[in-house]
């Protein structure tokens, strides 16, 4: 299991600054239990591993006037390794597709689309993502609202399951 190559304070380290990813490392010391430099170390270490990708702020859309949330259910007429590497690559260039992913099934791809207003969305849906090149299909759900918007992982599961005897 990927969890097992960290230690406990590793874990810890990973769990603290997924909730609060901006306490001072004198701070994050404290609550894993080790002293600041060693703390930081790690913190440096986890980085390099890519464990932690980079750190951001929580921004609520709705407040900055993107009150359409969408998920499009995307299908690709060619699913050839090349034909989804375009469309992931067109996808990043969208800036009103905020998420991305590659599922299987009966649908290719979904995703997470923000937009200001239903007409900004339905032009980009038409203008671009039903034009764009290899769409065979497109499902669209407006959000109502959001129950749950939780980032990172659990990190009690993962320790309840290192908890057990192999």
């Amino acid at each position: 299991m990927a969890g097992t190559r960290l230690d406990p304070i590793d874990r810890r380290i990973l769990a603290e600054l997924q909730a609060d990813g901006r306490m001072t490392n004198v701070e994050l010391a404290k609550r894993v239990g080790i002293s600041a430099p060693p703390c930081l170390r790690r913190v440096r270490a986890l980085e390099e591993q890519g464990y932690i990708r980079g750190y951001h702020a929580d921004i609520d859309a709705r407040e900055l006037g993107f009150e359409v949330q969408v998920f499009a259910m995307v299908g690709l007429q060619s699913q050839a390794e090349a034909d989804l590497s375009a469309f992931e690559a067109r996808c990043r260039a969208w800036p009103l597709v905020r998420e991305c992913h590659m599922l299987n099934g009966e649908v290719d791809f979904i995703l997470k689309c923000v937009a200001p207003d239903l007409s900004t969305f339905q032009r980009f849906l038409t203008e671009e993502l039903t034009a764009a090149e290899n769409v065979g299909s497109v499902k669209t759900s407006l959000v109502i609202r959001g129950a749950k918007d939780e980032p990172g992982v659990p990190f009690e599961i993962l320790e309840a399951r290192l908890e057990r005897p192999a």
